[in-house]
């Protein structure tokens, strides 16, 4: 997994946050346009504003990207899904890898995040892995989980840091299904496994929406590629209602898959059948850079790219 996108409605303040605050200080490419790649999900090839930002101090276990993204035309970025907890089908969240939970958590609610959950330390089966896990929302609405794989991984020395994004969760409605289509495109090692409700979240599925007495079971799994960051995705028991939303709604809202030759990419997926939305799409980003991406259908019509990074 490449990158993650998220709406917002100011992305000069947007930068600065994630670049001051979150370690995301390197700017890959700052683009404004009209983007017909997202045609597919948008129903129009919006007009706006998008900036690929990269942390520095990105490692293995926290290699991926925030894509920045201010939709400028009509009547500007759509809202937040109304009603969204975690886990409706939709994307939910961003999971960077931390050094210091505790302490990137303190830091970022200093910087004008909202605390949602406080560090704990926590094990997840099936292989009983170690880690510390807190949330915080930044300003515009995404949830952040922060995490150290303490049993998996150790991080460099030096000061409290996020190292990048280590895995983007999101809502699904078959786990079975999803885990088979994600195979396919790489994501075979499953790092762990959960069907219990994970209770700190508990105050996050608000009436009308969920009965607070009566929460959904939470079926999580975390396939991992050879290479790149992780996905999540969760399946509620009850269902919960479809909080994909408009293109470009604020928080996280589509993430992408980086592959190396698009047009191969392309050619293997219509292979297994899967359908593909179109040709890749290609914008010059100037001085022979070039992003391309094309859309293709997820089985929860999640909002998915193919992603060839020339920059």
């Amino acid at each position: 997994m490449d990158h993650v996108g998220v709406g917002v409605s100011d992305i000069d303040a947007a930068i600065e946050f994630y670049g001051r605050h979150v370690g995301f200080d390197r700017v890959l490419f700052d683009w404004t346009g009209e983007l017909p790649a997202v045609e597919p999900f948008a129903g129009r090839a919006p007009q706006v504003r998008v900036a690929m930002l990269e942390n520095r101090g990105a490692t293995p276990i926290g290699p991926g990207r925030v894509k920045l993204v201010q939709v400028l035309d009509g009547d500007g970025p759509p809202p937040v899904p109304d009603g969204q907890a975690w886990g409706e089908v939709g994307v939910c969240e961003i999971c960077l890898h931390v050094r210091n939970v505790r302490e990137v958590h303190a830091a970022l609610v200093a910087a004008g995040c909202e605390e949602l959950m406080p560090a704990i330390a926590a094990e997840v089966a099936p292989h009983d892995v170690s880690l510390d896990i807190s949330y915080v929302a930044d300003p515009w609405g995404t949830k952040l989980e922060l995490i150290e794989w303490t049993g998996l991984w150790r991080s460099l020395p030096g000061p409290a840091r996020a190292e990048g994004v280590n895995h983007v969760a999101f809502g699904v409605t078959e786990m079975s299904r999803t885990r088979a289509f994600y195979e396919r495109l790489g994501f075979t090692e499953l790092l762990f496994e959960s069907v219990d409700f994970f209770d700190p979240m508990a105050p996050w599925y608000r009436a009308p929406w969920y009965d607070p007495a009566n929460l959904p079971a939470q079926h999580m799994t975390m396939p991992m590629p050879a290479q790149g960051a992780a996905i999540e995705p969760v399946v509620l028991d009850p269902a919960g209602h479809d909080c994909r939303g408009e293109w470009g709604h604020l928080g996280p809202m589509d993430f992408g898959i980086r592959v190396a030759n698009i047009d191969a990419a392309v050619a293997e997926l219509r292979g297994d059948g899967i359908e593909v939305h179109g040709e890749p799409q290609t914008i010059d980003l100037g001085e022979g850079r070039e992003w391309r991406s094309v859309a293709f259908a997820e089985p929860d019509g999640n909002y998915v790219s193919l992603v060839e990074a020339r920059y």
